[in-house]
């Protein structure tokens, strides 16, 4: 499942390329007109106050660009950002050595910051309020505590399960942002900018057809770009050959074409709405093996070979955001237009 195309985890190949295709500033970010609105004021104000900016939860499911709103901030901030995610933070040690050598006005960003152990959320109660840290030397009837004082700071955490933070953590961030799903239009022009960067031209249906599989998220989008320039620089190539007039390129460039778009499709196993094998195999298993349900998610699993917390996590957010199936007491049942979309009638219609 760690291979499947539309897994939305960071990939070692993401985050190899991400760093290229990542917006500088909050003029270059697509989308999340709300939050960017509200950022641009909270940051002007710090910066005319002279002070760090309040600390931020962003939340939302993965592949939005939560991350690289939390370089933005920084960019926009003119601060030294350090990055580090929840399972990185083994002991309470590990925080206290990350906090003492912040600078003032720096930014901490912690991803998946439900993931922290209690302990590490202790010491960041005081670190994030009074900018403190209470450590304890010694143990048993000798040990006594010495307050630290840090340098002011800006913590960003990021998180796709806001609900599984402690609420004294969660309380002490000033600005929650969630990130929403976006359109197919802001898609397309994610699609554009980084084609652009890449030295990729695409045709207009091109464009169009990757953005409306792209499931409105980012990290997908440019991943399906890379995906079809190889399609595309292939075809290209096969082209040269069978005119006989095989020359070394004279530069990186390759237009993608919708003709490129739908062998690519068709190789990764992509539809129309963007769904692919894997998504389609859950909606036959409720249809046909259970008669649409309602299916308990283990019992799911069982029958499709699939995890549960991949089905939990990865497979059932875009079906249920398509309308595809929904969650019963009972379990899992498919929609009318889950039947509609693999070709049959629900029973009773």
């Amino acid at each position: 499942m760690e291979d499947r195309f539309f897994n939305t985890d960071k990939t070692l190949f993401d985050v190899e390329h991400e760093n290229k295709l990542r917006p500088q500033n909050l003029g270059e970010y697509i989308g999340q007109e709300r939050i960017k609105s509200g950022l641009e004021v909270f940051i002007r104000a710090s910066l005319v106050r002279g002070e760090p900016l309040d600390h931020i939860l962003l939340y939302g499911p993965p592949g939005l660009g939560k991350t690289s709103l939390a370089h933005i901030i920084a960019n926009e901030m003119g601060a030294n950002i350090r990055t580090t995610s929840g399972p990185a933070i083994e002991s309470p040690a590990d925080l206290a050595a990350i906090l003492t050598n912040l600078t003032k006005g720096d930014v901490l960003f912690i991803d998946e910051i439900h993931r922290l152990s209690r302990p590490c959320e202790e010491i960041l109660y005081g670190a994030m309020e009074d900018f403190t840290l209470d450590m304890i030397l010694g143990k048993g009837p000798s040990a006594r505590t010495m307050t630290l004082r840090l340098e002011p700071f800006t913590l960003i955490g990021a998180t796709t399960k806001a609900g599984r933070m402690s609420s004294p953590l969660r309380d002490r961030f000033g600005i929650i942002n969630r990130l929403e799903m976006y359109s197919t239009e802001e898609i397309a022009k994610i699609i554009s900018r980084s084609a652009s960067i890449l030295n990729i031209e695409i045709q207009d249906n091109a464009l169009q057809a990757m953005g409306e599989r792209s499931r409105r998220t980012p990290r997908i989008a440019n991943r399906l770009l890379k995906r079809v320039r190889d399609f595309a620089a292939i075809g290209e190539l096969d082209a040269q050959i069978l005119c006989k007039d095989v020359k070394k390129p004279s530069s990186n460039s390759v237009t993608i074409t919708l003709g490129a778009c739908k062998r690519a499709f068709e190789i990764l196993q992509i539809d129309e709405l963007g769904l692919d094998w894997t998504d389609k195999t859950i909606l036959q298993a409720i249809i046909e093996k259970f008669d649409g349900g309602p299916v308990g998610i283990e019992t799911l699993a069982a029958t499709t070979g699939e995890d549960v917390v991949t089905i939990e996590d990865i497979v059932e957010p875009f079906l249920l955001q398509l309308g595809y199936i929904a969650k019963t007491p009972r379990g899992r049942i498919a929609t009318e237009g889950a039947y509609a979309h693999i070709g049959l009638t629900k029973p009773g219609i």
